[in-house]
């Protein structure tokens, strides 16, 4: 363990300190522990008692990480943080004794985990803390936190958080969270954002289930998978992209609202709205259609940033939204024509929109087919402007393979997607519920994407059509990113600044 090769210098000297604190009959790693109030609870307890002339003094055992020590002579003050707060420890040699108080002195440093008990008071600066008459070790840290710099202010010894490089932030996200309290507040947001969106489905007579990650046949989605391998079963499986093609079946078994929160996993490039692992919750309303589930997603919006954020209004990228107020709703074939400048029923075959939009200045793969051509015209024209909460609905057939047809329009699909700060949030259908036409859907699908490494490619899934052939009542369906949600409301550029433990690139040494 004290392989000089294997630690820096200033690790080393901690090391030395735990070793000569186990010498003096102090365990560094305690297999115990006890703790009576959190600090803001102790806080909280001693200012109500403390107008009570005749009450007790209020006893307690607090835990936390040491955030600063200031030595004064026999006495030395220690702040220490714990999950609900920081609270400050007055430790006098009077009430340890002059040995303790020097061990603490030269044994504990800033990060370490600790103990202390005894009674809490104000001090003259008006600050309530423990006056402590005891305390133990409960966690040795070996390697300091991330600094600029330990500074000396007034005879106190301040910690200035100094982790600010992204991918180290990233990478060691344990310690980002150790020093930069506000990325905490990021993921309590993420596990608020998670419970709201819990409480309206289920108040909204949705089953919340769990449908199978490791999949015989990825679909859903377009989107290109991950395989993997069983090797009892000598089978390929595939990580999921999307939870619907399992969610629609459970319609055809008899439930009627369904929804899941959980991980898909698709192997795509990295950048600011993408990961290859993200949340996402799908909903599956049955009797309902595309229009209601517009409706639905307004309310569904409005009740997670109330309970989150404590209002319908919000502030992303200096840019301020209402949850509270309807969303825009922009027809696709008409915002095409406003901001991109063509009218996609001009151009009925790929080659001919190819051509407008090399016109235009873009690049076109020559092997897109048309539908792609057009949601890369979104991407391009329309998505980036869409700072406002919008609907843009009505998308072509040929790219959207489980959603039903616009009656009266065989090239054209009820499916609408949301987009808000620049970035799509949520994508939505009414869904198709006929065997026959999906059968032909994903065949046609087979024909237009020939090749099984394209994105878009949408594999034939026999079961599930064997499952609309008993009978899928006609539904609404949904699906939203988390992640991208959470970054809406915690206000961050960046979708790997709401994930916890973003995938990175392996840092070549």
């Amino acid at each position: 363990m004290t392989n000089e090769k294997q630690f820096s210098d200033l690790e080393q000297n901690r090391i030395d300190k735990l070793l000569r604190l186990r010498e003096q009959g102090m365990e560094p790693y305690p297999a115990r522990s006890e703790r009576t109030h959190t600090n803001l609870e102790a806080i909280a307890d001693f200012e109500k008692t403390e107008k009570d002339e005749n009450s007790e003094p209020v006893k307690a055992t607090l835990v936390g990480r040491i955030r600063s020590m200031r030595p004064m002579g026999k006495l030395v003050f220690t702040h220490i943080e714990d999950g609900s707060g920081t609270i400050q420890l007055f430790i006098r040699a009077n009430d340890v004794g002059v040995e303790q108080l020097d061990l603490l002195k030269k044994e504990f440093d800033l990060g370490d985990f600790i103990q202390a008990s005894g009674d809490l008071f104000r001090t003259r600066t008006g600050e309530v803390s423990l006056r402590t008459d005891s305390f133990l070790m409960l966690s040795k840290a070996i390697t300091p936190l991330p600094a600029a710099k330990d500074e000396e202010v007034d005879g106190e010894i301040i910690r200035h958080a100094g982790l600010t490089d992204p991918e180290t932030r990233y990478r060691q996200r344990y310690a980002d969270l150790a020093v930069n309290p506000e990325i905490r507040k990021i993921f309590q947001i993420r596990a608020n954002v998670n419970r709201a969106i819990r409480e309206f489905m289920d108040g909204n007579g949705f089953l919340e289930v769990e449908t199978p990650i490791l999949q015989p046949i990825y679909g859903g989605a377009a989107a290109r998978p991950f395989i993997t391998h069983h090797n009892q079963l000598k089978q390929d499986l595939y990580l999921r992209i999307s939870f619907e093609l399992y969610l629609k079946r459970l319609m055809v078994g008899g439930f009627e609202r369904v929804y899941e929160i959980g991980r898909d996993f698709r192997n795509e490039g990295v950048d600011r709205t993408h990961n290859p692992e993200f949340t996402q919750i799908e909903f599956y309303m049955a009797y309902a259609d595309y229009n209601q589930v517009m409706d639905f997603t307004e309310k569904l919006l409005a009740f997670t940033a109330e309970k989150v954020l404590g209002t319908t209004e919000l502030t992303y990228q200096g840019k301020n939204f209402d949850f509270g107020k309807p969303w825009r709703r922009i027809e696709l074939k008409e915002g095409l024509v406003e901001l991109a400048g063509i009218n996609i029923d001009d151009f009925p075959e790929a080659e001919s929109l190819a051509k407008a939009m090399k016109e235009k200045g873009l690049k076109v793969d020559p092997k897109s087919p048309r539908g792609k051509l057009i949601d890369d015209l979104i991407g391009e024209f329309l998505e980036p402007t869409f700072i406002e909460p919008t609907f843009l609905y009505n998308y072509p057939r040929d790219i959207s393979p489980l959603a039903k047809n616009l009656p009266g329009d065989p090239q054209i699909v009820e499916r609408f997607e949301g987009f808000m700060g620049g970035f799509e949030l949520l994508n939505a259908f009414t869904e198709l519920n006929d065997p026959i036409d999906q059968e032909a859907r994903f065949l046609e699908m087979g024909r237009a994407f020939a090749s099984d490494s394209d994105d878009d490619f949408h594999p034939m899934d026999e079961d599930y059509l064997n499952a609309m052939k008993y009978g899928m009542p006609p539904n609404g369906g949904f699906g939203m990113g988390i992640d991208r949600l959470v970054m809406l409301f915690a206000d961050q550029a960046n979708i790997r600044e709401v994930i916890l433990f973003p995938h990175l690139r392996t840092r070549e040494e």
